[in-house]
């Protein structure tokens, strides 16, 4: 029968779908490590071969490593017609910008030609200082003049995009260092609850405020900072106009309050809530939480929100509001304070058995009397911490109050409150979010 029919072929049972070779491919597309990118030219993968949305940080990472010349290789001689023949060296001082050689393939690369030709065939020099590599020695100056082409050749238009493509690069690097150097300023004065601006910012001024003074301090001591700030800046990218160091604050205290709400995780927790009334005579509700983790009692302050009026509903509703904002769940609420009231005492006992029960592992062994514990340890009650998270509200208000309004104020709050949280976010955290807070003039 065998004659007559061909055999179907069949597909083994422990072979991979399709569907999961494709998507695990473009998974690994995404998932690049820079620092692992093959240096020599005919080791590396076709850059249309990336995923689109890493490719620019492929191209960035091999511009920054420009191309691949070693220099003191040994270069083997082939036996070409006419004798043997090898790569020279000193053709990389001829063709400087993009000429690189494979150490692997004993062959010619294009540079540029690599990062940004498109794909059109057999232009300028034909594919082969992409693909396969140029290894005809004898032909050296056919070749690389010849692949080098007209002004409207494959080689040249790749050449200008790579130009453009590195003053983008040199662009955000500037622009990084600048908001960095801004950013770094402005965690110094939030933590001490400092002013920012002077009598008059002006350039000419005498007293610029304190967040120009520590700028020029930082430019002092760093030359890549002092390059790219305050003078030497473009006017249209200063980063030190109050709408941009607002966008900063917010930024800065939406990371703390992100960071404690992942500190919290699935614990259950308090409200602890201090009403007053601002300058308008606005009700105001400033929150912290409190919650157990491993044995340890937190408290947490998240910021102030503003009910309509004094009544139960409407407080309610300002609560649920901040709640869905920040992605905290009513579920996990056990209790709630007012105002400081108290209504248990001898709390350090129940708190140190909870936390040795920790070291000691017995909260694995007893789940249900740890638990209960806990439940203890969150409900609401006033301790020396929430005295002093409201105490620091009224330090920073009263320093403020004058110069700012209540807006900015109640940002200004969470960084001096919770300055442990401030101190482990990491800068680029930080311009992370102000950059994607709205449309910026400079990608990062």
């Amino acid at each position: 029968m065998e004659r007559y029919f061909k055999r179907k072929s069949t597909v083994m049972e422990s072979s991979s779908p399709p569907n999961e070779v494709v998507n695990s491919s473009k998974q690994a597309c995404l998932e690049i490590n820079l620092d692992d990118l093959p240096l020599d030219p005919g080791l590396r993968t076709r850059i249309g071969d990336y995923h689109p949305n890493v490719r620019d940080q492929v191209r960035k990472a091999y511009l920054q490593k420009g191309p691949f010349q070693p220099r003191n290789h040994s270069f083997p001689q082939r036996n070409l017609s006419g004798g043997p023949r090898r790569f020279i060296p000193a053709w990389f001082d001829e063709f400087p910008t993009w000429l690189e050689y494979s150490v692997a393939k004993d062959a010619a690369y294009c540079f540029c030609c690599y990062l940004f030709k498109p794909n059109t065939g057999e232009q300028a020099g034909s594919d082969s200082f992409v693909g396969k590599g140029f290894s005809n020695w004898k032909k050296k100056s056919e070749r690389l003049q010849g692949h080098v082409g007209g002004p409207m050749s494959a080689h040249n238009q790749a050449w200008s995009n790579c130009k453009a493509f590195s003053k983008q690069i040199e662009a955000q690097t500037e622009y990084k260092t600048l908001l960095g150097a801004s950013v770094s300023c402005m965690r110094f004065l939030l933590r001490q609850g400092l002013l920012f601006y002077g009598d008059d910012e002006y350039e000419d001024s005498n007293n610029q405020g304190m967040f120009a003074d520590l700028l020029r301090l930082r430019c002092n001591y760093d030359e890549d900072i002092k390059a790219v700030t305050l003078n030497n800046a473009p006017l249209t990218l200063k980063l030190t106009s109050p709408d941009t160091q607002k966008d900063i604050e917010i930024a800065i205290s939406m990371e703390i309050i992100s960071a404690i709400v992942r500190e919290i995780g699935d614990s259950l927790f308090s409200i602890l809530i201090d009403e007053f009334h601002d300058m308008s005579s606005q009700d105001q509700m400033a929150i912290v939480l409190r919650f157990v983790d491993k044995g340890h009692v937190i408290e947490r302050y998240l910021g102030i929100v503003q009910a309509t009026d004094d009544t139960a509903v409407s407080r309610k509703g300002a609560i649920d509001d901040f709640f869905s904002t920040h992605g905290l769940s009513m579920a996990k609420l056990r209790g709630q304070g007012y105002g400081g009231t108290s209504n248990m005492q001898g709390l350090n006992g129940i708190a140190d058995l909870a936390q040795k029960m920790v070291e000691t592992k017995k909260d694995c062994v007893f789940p249900l009397v740890y638990l209960l514990l806990t439940l203890a340890l969150i409900l609401p009650v006033a301790t020396p911490r929430v005295d002093r998270v409201f105490s620091a509200m009224n330090i920073v208000k009263n320093r403020l109050r004058n110069q700012m309004e209540d807006e900015r104020i109640k940002g200004r709050l969470i960084p001096y409150i919770e300055t442990d949280i401030l101190d482990s976010i990491d800068d680029e955290v930080i311009l992370q979010r102000f950059q994607n807070m709205k449309n910026r003039p400079c990608q990062l």
